[in-house]
């Protein structure tokens, strides 16, 4: 029976660096996403990006319209900028599309983006929406570093501009592929006017820091919590613990 169970640990032993090497070979290289729920502005441009050209497609059933002020808008503003397919302010994240016709038109539901951070995790929602290009066998005329055969085309391309994939090869002789930006593109409503690279990344790093508070809205005021509680408890202890090293060292001086 020992020998058994020291086979086994053994075969397992085995397995896992080759699952890792494997799990590390597929796909490209994430980039990590300059993820910060408390940067609340963020999140404010996050959900105006959002609403503007995601909610058409995609919901966030599992999100409500009032769970916004957690991100220091004000009830008003939430019903001015950002309530498109609704007046009440409790209601959920949806969109108006059926969902019969996204399957039709689309060949799949889009999907719920609720939890679509914590399922895919950030750093793959933010290569995602950073790695269209131009792929002329796609219907869309689109395609995906990140997500091969993507189905959705890329509906910020006036933002980014036009890629084309490039395969080169590295130092081990190894192909890799990179992303190469043909067109400018314009990004006219933001204020800086012409989009380039790092304002193009900076407002997908906004979205992605959106859909991660979508994710969990409760983090936000969760982590404020934790940080009132934190300094509380060292204020609160910090006496007891100079007092206790007085009556502990006294004797020895």
């Amino acid at each position: 029976m020992n020998k058994t169970i020291r086979q086994l640990i053994a075969a397992v032993a085995l397995l896992v660096p080759a699952a890792g090497a494997l799990a590390a070979s597929e796909g490209p290289a994430l980039e990590k996403a300059p993820i910060n729920i408390q940067d609340t502005e963020s999140l404010q441009r996050g959900a105006q990006i959002f609403v503007n050209y995601c909610l058409s497609c995609h919901s966030a059933s599992a999100m409500r319209y009032n769970r916004l002020t957690d991100i220091g808008l004000s009830e008003e503003q939430i019903k001015s900028n950002l309530m498109l397919n609704t007046d009440k302010i409790g209601e959920p994240m949806n969109i108006a599309m059926d969902k019969k016709d996204a399957k039709g038109w689309f060949g799949a539901t889009p999907p719920d983006l609720s939890v679509i951070a914590r399922s895919r995790g950030a750093d793959y929602l933010y290569g995602y929406l950073r790695g269209f290009y131009r792929d002329d066998t796609r219907p869309t005329g689109w395609n995906n570093l990140v997500f091969d055969k993507v189905g959705m085309p890329h509906i910020l391309w006036q933002w980014q501009g036009e890629q084309v994939l490039k395969t080169e090869k590295n130092a081990e002789g190894h192909e890799e592929h990179k992303l190469e930006l043909v067109k400018a593109g314009s990004l006219t409503k933001l204020e800086n006017g012409k989009a380039n690279t790092a304002e193009f990344d900076k407002r997908m790093a906004d979205l992605t820091n959106f859909l991660v508070y979508v994710g969990e809205p409760a983090q936000v005021k969760r982590h404020q919590i934790g940080y009132v509680v934190l300094m509380y408890l060292f204020l609160l202890l910090l006496p007891f613990a100079y007092f206790l090293k007085k009556a502990y060292w006294k004797d020895l001086h």
